[in-house]
Parts: structure tokens; C-alpha cells; sequence
């Protein structure tokens, strides 16, 4: 069986992203105060919701860096499902806030005022979750965490509700169209739900147990491949992803004259290779005489 390597301490990503979250809600909520825009309010809004999400990705990653106890013996990586399932939640919600807001400031128009002053406060907060969420996206996809994707996915969110604001609220200035800046923070609403749908679906797949990514699942099948025409043959593969985690196990069918120190050698070949190949994988082998025909019993079941 191979163990999953360390990883570096996720929780500073996290911190990094609660910093940024504070720092986001005071420049939007200062350029909505200034201006008066419904659009710039739904932004600040939603740089709440990405903190309350912030800190929930924190307090997940702490406790999905545990290692394993007498009560959680395959450690508690899918603590980081529970995050990345708020972070979609809350991203739906920050589209409903947005929207009610935008269709109550549609029907009660206003006009905005030092649109020049807000909208550059608000470029300079959606350029500081841009870097972050960039910075999450690149560590996430490096540790396979969920957590730091989906966070990085609620701050790209983040990026885009600010793109269209500003946009709306520049063309408000330019034409002076006060329902546009209703129209456009709606807009903007209806395109984060997306993200956040997905989000929470690909929680509960996690926590559902599915099974690896097609193409890690490829490259376990291409070196058992390697294999064939040996003697030896393979069933009961059976794979799924725990957060950062891969976990494969298998039976392996082997010559019954072989030696018990042969068939572990190979199966401690097999496990090395994968575990090169998928850094981070658990793998699982169950040794069996190859004309056994009880070795066959459970094959129909597993698959």
C-alpha cells in the first residue's frame, strides 16, 4: 500500500484568502457608499459572501491536515468536500442577494454619483482577487485540494460580477441609462449561478465516492497493461477520490507455483509504479492463485 506524501500546509492559502476577502469589502463597500451603484453594492456583497467562505475553507483545510487516528483511519481529507459544498451554497446565494437587489434598484431607480472614484476603488479590489484566485487555482490544482479550487473558483466569480459592474456602471455614465446598472448586475447573477452549481456538484460526487478522473484512470489501466501476457492478470479494480486523495485497489492474479516473496515483489512494483505515476494514491492489492476459480467470485460484484 502507498501512503500519500505530505503536502505543504494549505492553511496559509487560506489565510491569504481571508485577507484578501477584508481587504475587498472595504474598497467595494467605500466605492458603493461613494457612488450609490446597486451594481457595486451586489459586488461588495458578494466579497462578503467570499469571506464567510474564506474562513469555512480554513477551518477545513486545518482539520483535513489531521493525520489519521484510531477513528479516522484514512485520515480526513473529504472534510475538504464540507468546504468547497458551503463555497457553491454561498455563491448561489450571493446570486440571489444580487439579483433581488438589482430588481428592487430596477423598479426604484437612483442616480450614482463620483462614478470616476468608485469604479477605479472598485478595479483595485478585483485586482487583488484576481492575483489570489490565481495563486489558489495554481496550489490547488498542484495538491489536488478542492478546497483552495472551488475558493478560487468563488473569487474568479468575484472577478467576473466585478468586469460586468464596472462595465455597467461605465456605460451608465456614458449614456445615461439608469436601468442599465440594474440590467447588468442581474446579468452578472444569472452567470455565477453556473459556477456555483457546479461546485457543489462536484461536492457531493466527492462525497458519493465517484471514481477517479477519466484520465487518471487511464494511466492506471496503461501500466496494468504493461503487465499482460505475464501470467498475470487483473479484476476488481475499483477507484475513488477522497479529496486530495486518490485511492485504487485491486485484485492481482498470479501462477499458483509462485513464491509468497514473488507475488509481493510484484505487487510492490505495481503500487511503486502508480504511486509514480499518480502522486498521492493509495493503492490496495489482494493477491490470488490465477486457476483458483474462487478467485473469480467477486468479479461480476465489483465491477
Amino acid at each position: 500500500m502507498t501512503v500519500a506524501p505530505e503536502r505543504t500546509n494549505l492553511t496559509r492559502y487560506a489565510w491569504l484568502s481571508v485577507a484578501v476577502a477584508v481587504l475587498t469589502i472595504g474598497l467595494k463597500s467605500t466605492a458603493y457608499f461613494m457612488t450609490g451603484s446597486v451594481g457595486l453594492l451586489s459586488d461588495a456583497l458578494e466579497s462578503v459572501v467570499n469571506l464567510v467562505g474564506a474562513l469555512m475553507a480554513l477551518a477545513m483545510l486545518t482539520i483535513a491536515a489531521r493525520p489519521a487516528d484510531k477513528n479516522h483511519s484514512y485520515g480526513h481529507n473529504k472534510a475538504e468536500y464540507f468546504s468547497s459544498g458551503v463555497e457553491g451554497t454561498l455563491i448561489l446565494v450571493a446570486a440571489a442577494s444580487i439579483a433581488f437587489t438589482a430588481i428592487e434598484r430596477l423598479i426604484n431607480p437612483k442616480p450614482l454619483e463620483q462614478i470616476g472614484i468608485g469604479l477605479l476603488v472598485s478595479i483595485v479590489a478585483s485586482a487583488a482577487n484576481l492575483g489570489v484566485a490565481l495563486v489558489l487555482k495554481r496550489v490547488g490544482k498542484q495538491y489536488n485540494s478542492i478546497t483552495l479550487i472551488a475558493d478560487s473558483k468563488h473569487l474568479m466569480t468575484d472577478v467576473w460580477t466585478s468586469a460586468g459592474v464596472i462595465v455597467g456602471v461605465g456605460a451608465v455614465a456614458l449614456i445615461r441609462w439608469q436601468p442599465l446598472d440594474s440590467i447588468v448586475a442581474i446579468l452578472v447573477a444569472i452567470n455565477i449561478i453556473n459556477t456555483g452549481y457546479k461546485i457543489v456538484k462536484d461536492s457531493v460526487s466527492g462525497l458519493m465516492d465517484s471514481s477517479i478522473s477519466s484520465p487518471d484512470l487511464k494511466v492506471v489501466e496503461d501500466i496494468l497493461k504493461t503487465y499482460e501476457g505475464q501470467e498475470i492478470k487483473f479484476h476488481a479494480l475499483r477507484t475513488r477520490q477522497s479529496a486530495s486523495v486518490r485511492f485504487i485497489s485491486m485484485h492481482v492474479l498470479v501462477p499458483p507455483a509462485w513464491t509468497v516473496e514473488a507475488g509481493h515483489k510484484l505487487v510492490n512494483e505495481i503500487e511503486e509504479k502508480l504511486g509514480n505515476a499518480l502522486p498521492g494514491c493509495m493503492v490496495l492489492t489482494h493477491l490470488e492463485p490465477l486457476d483458483d476459480p474462487s478467485a473469480y467470485d467477486e468479479m461480476e460484484f465489483y465491477q
